[in-house]
């Protein structure tokens, strides 16, 4: 069981395969499956509340699949029991994400005084790239 603040997903929807890390390691990454691949369908659980789920599947995150499933590989450490726990980990920290809503931007207009100091800087700049241009100096 999984537990983010208020929501408890269960670890009968959570799907983890065990295979062999890649990179560096020797015999040890040859011969033992300690790397993790953990899938959590994020569109069809029924533990998320419906508005966490929306915002999940709208992040633009490319671990989320065309048909909402999230897939974590964990395999920054040599045991599967810490890969396991560090999958875990991650897919809180996402769940975690999406609980809260974003604040709505509220549209302000730039000051007058802004507008004069951003067209001063232009003006100011247009002057000395006009000043590079080749002169005659015979």
């Amino acid at each position: 069981m999984l537990q983010v603040e208020r929501i408890a997903i269960p670890d009968e929807e959570l799907v983890e395969r065990f295979v062999r890390a890649s990179g560096p390691g020797g015999q040890n990454v040859n011969k033992v499956a300690t790397a993790v691949e953990l899938r959590f369908d994020i569109a069809s659980s029924p533990s998320l509340p419906e508005p966490v789920r929306e915002r999940l599947l709208a992040k633009r995150d490319r671990r989320v699949t065309a048909d909402g499933v999230l897939v974590i590989a964990a395999q920054r450490f040599r045991t599967q029991e810490r890969n396991r726990e560090d999958a875990r980990e991650r897919l809180a920290h996402f769940i975690e994400t999406g609980l809260h809503a974003p604040r709505p931007r509220v549209a302000t207009r730039p000051t007058r005084a802004s507008k004069e100091r951003r067209l001063g800087e232009k003006r100011g700049r247009a002057t000395i790239k006009r000043g590079r241009t080749g002169r005659d100096w015979d």
